[in-house]
């Protein structure tokens, strides 16, 4: 009989002074915010004009790995908007990307090769650097926001090169074996949450890292993807 992964608790092996510093973070955005995320306007956290932006637009990104879906294209107020996010600290804005990550999930489970029932969704890990930096993990707290229980169990086994800059063949080698489940699947079915989907390297490390240790993975989907030129 195979056992079924248990979900983490959102508290789980996070520090206490994170929760803390992002709740902080919070109030501040919408009690001090001077300016908009998206477009630079006085006075709000992100404006009308910039919040009807991010209605979602699904992109589809090829992959040879496992299935990707994205909400909307990384550019524009997407862009600025997710850039506050993970350089800038404003997490209550992750409130109105999660529309987008919900239209990426919804594309991919009405595709034709429907996934079916989905048992959890293991977000990408944030190298320790990029947690340290920022006090709290991207892809972990948008997967919270999906509905199906949230298991990470995902973590870098080696120390890898910060990928922005880098092209396609140089994230590929950069991540190559590079992560690794710290549970066993038995089976059960796993949905990949990312912020951002740029070549598709981290999305297809970590489906290798999940399929090794016994999950099935369904597929990937982030809030936004880049569109490859050519």
């Amino acid at each position: 009989m195979t056992s079924e992964p248990r979900s983490s608790s959102p508290n789980d092996g996070r520090p206490a002074r994170s929760s803390v510093r992002r709740l902080v973070q919070e109030i501040a955005d919408l009690v001090f915010a001077s300016v908009c995320a998206g477009c630079g306007a006085a006075g709000t956290a992100l404006c009308a004009s910039c919040e009807a932006a991010l209605a979602p637009r699904v992109v589809r990104p090829r992959s040879e790995s496992v299935p990707l879906r994205a909400g909307l294209v990384f550019d524009g107020v997407a862009a600025s908007v997710l850039r506050a996010v993970k350089e800038d600290g404003q997490t209550s804005l992750i409130r109105p990307l999660r529309a987008a990550l919900a239209a990426a999930v919804d594309d991919l489970c009405a595709g034709a090769a429907s996934p079916g029932r989905i048992d959890v969704v293991v977000p990408v890990p944030s190298t320790r650097a990029a947690f340290r930096r920022r006090g709290y993990r991207v892809p972990e707290i948008l997967a919270r926001g999906i509905g199906i229980p949230v298991l990470r169990t995902l973590s870098y086994v080696r120390r890898v090169q910060d990928q922005r800059g880098l092209g396609a063949h140089e994230r590929r080698t950069n991540l190559a074996g590079g992560l690794v489940a710290s549970r066993l699947g038995g089976g059960a079915s796993a949905l990949i949450v990312d912020d951002v989907i740029t070549t598709g390297a981290t999305c297809a490390e970590a489906a290798r890292a999940l399929r090794s240790a016994g999950f099935r993975v369904v597929g990937a989907v982030a809030v936004a993807a880049t569109l490859r030129r050519g």
